[in-house]
């Protein structure tokens, strides 16, 4: 198979995969726009799209198809979206949503495999797997989730002030300081800048570093200091409220100012990668 003819295989896979799976894509792109819980998913196609893009464009290769492998792969995705649309009848309409896009990103990874090979696969693994965040996470993982990044951002704030020296304590996702109450709610959980934090860490880690162990430091990194990063949005926003203006408690920076803390978290993952990429080996390892 030339590789106009791969290329060409591969795109009329993919217009199959948008035409037997257009509704689940249109119900996951308006949950993307509408809902910050899922806001991350608008980053997934393109910056995946862009890794694989560069990927091969520095590093130009010759794959062979797998169509054995890549047709057992379509047939596993499409089994799953069955089960999706018709296999349990009572299934929440978000768990639905969910099982028929992980297929979906199942008929995507497949179609590379079938279209170019196994090989293509491995030097393209991480930007594929990157794709399974377009899968939105169902409520029950969310009410897990959310709750957990609001007790740990109330520790996180919590140490932040007692370093300062300020008197705090906690009870639950409560906080109380001097002159202030503090209640970390649901929507101050900052889900939307942790899940981008987390994408555009892998994103970055991809980019810039070769070998997986490395990969997997600033990725697992990412994990506490999104948390580490909303208690510092607490911490600055209650200081400059009891200390500089009490506007600040219900201004801008309140609600509008996580992308200031995430381009923090972002900047200090940046340097993290810098040290570790300057104590990588010249040759690649990979």
């Amino acid at each position: 198979m030339t590789k106009r003819t791969q290329l060409i295989a591969f795109a009329l896979l993919c217009a199959v995969s948008i035409v037997v799976w257009w509704h689940a894509l249109v119900v996951t792109l308006r949950l993307a726009l509408a809902n910050e819980a899922y806001t991350h998913i608008l980053l997934i196609v393109p910056l995946s799209i862009a890794l694989i893009c560069l990927q091969w464009k520095t590093r130009p290769q010759s794959f062979a198809s797998s169509a054995i492998a890549g047709s057992l792969l379509l047939a596993v995705a499409l089994l799953i979206g069955g089960f999706a649309r018709w296999g349990v009848p009572g299934m929440a309409a978000d768990l639905r949503l969910a099982v028929s896009m992980f297929a979906l990103v199942m008929w995507w990874v497949a179609s590379v495999v079938a279209c170019f090979g196994a090989r293509a696969f491995r030097s393209c693994l991480l930007p594929l797997c990157l794709l399974f965040w377009t899968v939105p996470i169902p409520a029950a993982g969310l009410n897990w989730i959310i709750p957990v990044l609001q007790n740990e951002s109330a520790v996180a704030a919590r140490i932040l002030f007692r370093i300062a020296g300020i008197p705090a304590t906690q009870d639950g996702n409560a906080l109380d300081i001097p002159g202030l109450s503090i209640e970390v709610a649901r929507e101050c959980s900052s889900i939307r800048s942790s899940l981008v934090l987390i994408v555009v860490t892998m994103f970055l880690a991809r980019l810039f570093l070769r070998s997986w162990w490395r990969k997997g430091i600033v990725i697992g990194a990412a994990i506490p200091l999104s948390v580490a990063k909303n208690g510092l949005r607490i911490f600055v926003i209650a200081e400059l409220g009891t200390r500089v203006d009490p506007g600040f408690l219900e201004g801008n920076l309140h609600h509008h100012g996580g992308i200031v803390f995430l381009a923090i978290a972002v900047a200090i993952v940046s340097v993290f990668i810098w040290i570790l990429r300057r104590s990588e080996p010249a040759a690649p390892d990979e």
